[in-house]
């Protein structure tokens, strides 16, 4: 393909959330012209529909939880709280909005050399894009380089009767404007586990069908102590549940599964998420996608058609806001003629969940499927002083080595504030740390951060037989 220089690259966006806008920014950084195509809301489901408004809602459900109890009720008296969704609701969006305006439409107004087109676009050929306008009409965009970063929608599984029904996804559930007495949640990773706590927290009687066990994906401890959290909150988990007919009669959901009949006031669907990529004609411009229609990419986002790149959920890449923003950053990159690529091998996760669920590296089934041999220690909470101190010890903090070169692969953690230490995690697994090291480095007393530590020093030591904040 013919290089240009840097003032010559027009490069064409669909998409406007954060593999879209990490690239635009990057792109015009580079000296590039852009032109966005959004066709719906600007900043794609993060911002919008997804990790903001989820995170208020869970975060609200959380303060109703401690109102409602906490470990010192016995010195603090506790009150049920009187939920007003509406107002809920209305905060929720207003930060939302804000955020919205703030980090997109303000920065690209602050951009003379990106250029915002309305509507939805589609390939004509491997050099340009019909873009059907919102306003009517439709507008040729030819391009050097192109970006698809469409995102992914809520996959609805093929359930008999379900189409029929007022069914949520979490589109829906995030902006309904009550909390049902009864909900019904099928699904158990990441959406269902957050948005079936929240709901159950703000006063829902919540029933989770998985067709596995929870966060089933993840080392088997994780979704047992997870699963024993929700019990311990009233929170129904069936597992290995089936879902064979869905019915809504008078107002009611009927669902026919093989724990027997479950009836609900509203139906959750959190399965996963499909690609948006049905309507953009890839074939016309030779870019190839998977059997789940995700777009195939190269560690440095191109497509299998030259010049036309992806990133993020349209992708097969795991789909984190995070991971599409750096993507987007490395495709910018390398459509004004760098060499970038993304390393995922220490991407930390984080389910925001009560206690949370966080991850980074390889689980042990995962190291051993590559052939490594492992060693691993679990360090149950009521070894970490924070966790004592604040009277919740319900969890544990795992680490997994390299058994030959000791050195840290792995770690998976079920407690409060488990996103806050797995950031640390992740620098020691990126740095080559060995457990023996990370063991003997400093952590400030009574964070839940130390629980690292405790846990590396499990491997050589008792830590029970330690005094406080022992070395």
């Amino acid at each position: 393909m013919t290089r240009l220089k840097n003032t010559e690259w027009h490069i064409a966006i669909i998409g406007s959330g954060g593999a879209a806008m990490a690239a635009a920014l990057k792109a015009v950084e580079q000296g590039a012209r852009v032109t966005l195509i959004e066709r719906g809301t600007l900043g794609g489901t993060c911002v919008n529909i997804g990790c903001v408004p989820s995170k208020i809602m869970i975060r609200a459900a959380h303060i109703a939880h401690l109102r409602r109890e906490s470990p010192f009720d016995a010195g603090i008296q506790a009150a049920p709280p009187m939920i007003r969704r509406d107002r809920l609701l209305a905060q929720q969006q207003d930060r939302v909005d804000a955020l919205r305006h703030a980090k997109y439409e303000n920065v690209l107004l602050g951009q003379p050399a990106i250029t915002r087109l309305a509507g939805e676009a589609r390939f004509m050929d491997g050099h340009s894009l019909a873009v059907r306008l919102n306003d009517g009409g439709e507008q040729v965009v030819p391009f050097d380089r192109c970006l698809i970063a469409t995102g992914a929608s809520a996959a609805v599984p093929p359930i008999p009767g379900l189409a029929a029904t007022p069914y949520w996804t979490s589109t829906e559930a995030l902006v309904g404007d009550s909390i049902p007495q009864r909900l019904a949640v099928i699904g158990s990773s990441v959406v269902a586990v957050e948005l079936a706590q929240a709901f159950a927290r703000l006063g829902s009687r919540v029933t989770i069908l998985a067709r596995h066990t929870l966060l089933f994906r993840e080392d088997p401890a994780v979704g047992e102590a997870l699963g024993a959290a929700f019990r311990t909150e009233g929170i129904e988990v069936l597992e290995h549940a089936q879902v064979s007919q869905v019915a809504h009669v008078d107002g009611e959901f009927m669902l026919t599964t093989t724990h027997g009949e479950l009836r609900a006031d509203r139906l959750l669907v959190a399965t996963g998420r499909t690609p948006n990529t049905g309507s953009l004609q890839l074939e016309a411009a030779g870019v190839s996608v998977s059997q789940q229609g995700g777009i195939v990419i190269d560690p440095g986002m191109r497509t299998s058609a030259p010049g036309i790149y992806a990133a993020g959920d349209c992708t097969d890449q795991p789909q984190f806001v995070y991971v599409a923003a750096a993507a987007g950053n490395r495709a910018a990159i390398n459509m004004t003629g760098g060499d970038a690529s993304l390393d995922l091998s220490a991407m930390p996760v984080v389910v925001f969940t009560d206690p949370q669920v966080a991850t980074v590296g390889l689980s042990e089934a995962d190291a051993r499927l590559e052939g490594m041999a492992t060693d691993s220690r679990t360090l149950l909470l009521d070894n970490v002083p924070r966790a004592l101190a604040n009277f919740a010890t319900q969890g544990f903090i795992k680490l997994v080595i390299d058994q030959h070169t000791r050195r840290l692969i792995g770690v998976q953690a079920v407690a409060p504030e488990a996103g806050e230490l797995i950031q640390s995690a992740a620098l020691a697994i990126q740095a080559a740390m060995t457990v023996d090291a990370l063991a003997d480095t400093l952590f400030p007393y009574l964070t839940m951060v130390e629980g690292l530590k405790l846990a590396a020093q499990t491997f050589s030591k008792d830590v029970r037989q330690l005094s406080c904040c022992a070395g």
